[in-house]
Formats: C-alpha cells, sequence, structure tokens
C-alpha cells in the first residue's frame, strides 16, 4: 500500500514537474494507448533514465521498468520496488546470471496477462542520436510470448518515440509521440516458426517506431537534419517538421553557436544560483558518456535547486527579513529560467 502511495505521489509531481523542466511538451497519438488489454511500451533510448521517467508519468496507470540489473540491491531497493522496477541481466553481468531473467519474465507475462503496462527498450542501447538503431529482438520476443500464455487477454506492443529539441540543454521542447499499436496476436501464424513471428514482430515494430521520430534513419544526409533541429524550428508540429526534415531540410535555418556577449550575461545571470550550477557541471563530469547529462540536469532541477531557493530562502528570512528573502528567492528563479533560454540551441 505504501509502496503504491509513494509511486502515484512520484508519478504526478513528476508529470507536473516535466512541464517545468522542459519549455514545451507536445504529446501526439495518447489515444492510440490500447485499453483493453496488456501494453509493452517501446520507446527510444536518448536520455538514460529519463527515458523511462517521461513514459511513466505522461501515460495512464502503472508502468512497470525493465532496467539494468547492476542497479538493485543496497539501501535504495525500497524505492526501485516502489516505483515498480524490474531487474534484467545481461552477459557483461555474467553468464550465470542469465538465467534469473527467467523470474523476471515470468513476472512480466503475468503483468501483460492482467492488462497492466511494461517499459522495455528495444535498441540495443542508449546513444546519443536522433535515428532509431537496429532492434533487439528482446521485447518483441517477451510480448510473443506473454501472448502465447494468455491468448484471452490482447497483448500490444506501443511503438513511442521521444524527440528532444536538444539531448543535454534544459527548457528544450519534446515531442512525444504514440504510434499504431501492434496487437502481438496477429503475429501468432501457425504456418511459420516462433522464430520467424519474433522477427516480423520486431520489424514491424522498428518501422511503426521509426513513424515516431523526426530523423528515423542514419541517412547521408542525416548530419545536415540534425543541425535543424533547434528551439525554433521544434515549435512546428511534429509531423511538420518531420516533413521539412525530410523533404527539404536545406529550407530550414541551421543551428546557431552563441555569441560570446551571450555567454557573458548566461554568467551574470547564474550568480544567484551559482552553488547548484556549479554542483550541476561537477557532476556532469563524472560521466564519460554524455547521455547521463540530460538526465542529471533533470535530478537536479528537481531535487538540487528547490532545495537551494528553500535554504536561502530561510537564511534570509532569519538574518535581514522576509521581505529580502522572498525578493532574492524570486530574482533566483527568474534568472535560472533566463538563463535557459538564453543558452537553449
Amino acid at each position: 500500500m505504501l509502496k503504491n502511495l509513494f509511486y502515484y505521489f512520484v508519478k504526478y509531481l513528476l508529470r507536473v514537474y516535466n512541464f517545468v523542466y522542459f519549455r514545451k511538451v507536445k504529446i501526439y497519438g495518447k489515444a492510440n494507448i490500447p485499453t483493453n488489454g496488456g501494453v509493452l511500451y517501446s520507446p527510444n533510448h536518448q536520455g538514460a533514465f529519463l527515458d523511462p521517467l517521461l513514459i511513466g508519468t505522461l501515460t495512464p496507470g502503472k508502468v512497470t521498468s525493465l532496467t539494468r540489473s547492476d542497479v538493485f540491491g543496497g539501501p535504495f531497493q525500497w524505492f526501485l520496488d516502489a516505483l515498480s522496477m524490474l531487474p534484467v541481466y545481461r552477459i557483461r553481468n555474467g553468464y550465470s546470471n542469465l538465467k534469473k531473467n527467467d523470474a523476471t519474465f515470468e513476472k512480466c507475462y503475468k503483468i501483460l496477462g492482467q492488462s497492466g503496462n511494461l517499459l522495455m527498450f528495444s535498441e540495443g542501447k542508449q546513444h546519443n542520436e536522433y535515428f532509431l538503431q537496429n532492434l533487439s529482438k528482446g521485447s518483441s520476443r517477451l510480448a510473443y510470448q506473454a501472448q502465447k500464455q494468455n491468448l484471452d487477454t490482447p497483448v500490444y506492443m506501443m511503438p513511442v518515440g521521444i524527440n528532444y529539441g536538444h539531448h543535454q540543454s534544459a527548457r528544450c521542447t519534446l515531442h512525444l509521440v504514440f504510434g499504431s499499436p501492434i496487437l502481438v496476436r496477429d503475429f501468432l501464424i501457425e504456418t511459420q516458426t516462433e522464430a520467424e513471428n519474433i522477427n516480423a514482430l520486431r520489424q514491424e515494430l522498428q518501422e511503426r517506431m521509426k513513424a515516431c521520430l523526426w530523423i528515423p534513419e542514419n541517412d547521408e544526409n542525416y548530419a545536415v537534419k540534425k543541425l535543424r533541429i533547434h528551439a525554433k524550428s521544434t515549435r512546428s508540429e511534429f509531423h511538420e517538421l518531420k516533413k521539412n526534415l525530410h523533404e527539404a531540410p536545406d529550407k530550414l535555418n541551421p543551428l546557431k553557436e552563441k555569441s560570446k556577449t551571450v555567454e557573458q550575461l548566461a554568467f551574470w545571470l547564474g550568480l544567484p544560483n551559482f552553488i547548484p550550477l556549479y554542483l550541476t557541471q561537477k557532476t556532469l563530469r563524472l560521466f564519460e558518456d554524455i547521455v547521463f547529462y540530460s538526465s542529471m540536469k533533470y535530478a537536479f532541477g528537481a531535487l538540487v535547486f528547490p532545495l537551494w531557493w528553500l535554504l536561502t530562502g530561510l537564511l534570509l528570512n532569519s538574518i535581514i527579513g522576509v521581505k529580502i528573502a522572498i525578493t532574492f528567492v524570486g530574482i533566483a528563479i527568474a534568472t535560472i529560467f533566463i538563463r535557459s533560454r538564453l543558452l537553449l540551441v
């Protein structure tokens, strides 16, 4: 009961925060999400742990996430359980541990058979590009087996496109696209082998996921298209921007570098939040993979910055008075948004 309350508290708190961290959140195709069976969400994976947070907070009900096993155990296990996360073991975790996946997958079959929701990334790994990587068969195999074990309950694979206006910058625009769901039952074809059915399901999922992305493929014009994704172009509707990037990317203005004046102004605007900004940059340097940058900024924006405003407000109130405290906190909040807007590309 307590874990369930914690899950929905975090879900709805972060749902509101999403509209603070992003300049604008545009959601497409939410009506496509099935309501009459189990749903396995399959989004692209460009934002580390930010990706599952977006799916979990911006979709109906509880979503159970399949997560790398090395984050489990220790003092945070209660929170991982409360957030409905299940471990997946990979070969890098040791060959002997792969057998543990059987218990995880049995839980997944049960969840989907009871019309629950799962989240599994079908790409082989997370990355920092807009195009879709080749999909592994893992999610398709899981959905296929779940449907075989629960013939009376429809199981769907839900293609999702997470399109970030910038992969590392806060206050960018997010286009979250829910594509056309795949009814897994249609792929239980008796005249074909199980491997052929799963491969056909994976191929169909890949095509429907591509339809949910601004730039679906790494073609010869990818570098040109990528430079056309920025704060101004992402104001367009998803399908309009996708069409322009495909048909005439050269007609879109490319990304412009920030001037020295803007960078200097951003520095001065950052002074009221110097400590949380410093801690953010210090933490980012700990990660070699820049895919984690947006996730860490998201976390710091949700936790560290509000804590800074609270503590400085209380300190100034006790030393100088409530008017000065409120004024400083107001300036600190305003300048962080102005600074983010200036630096947004």
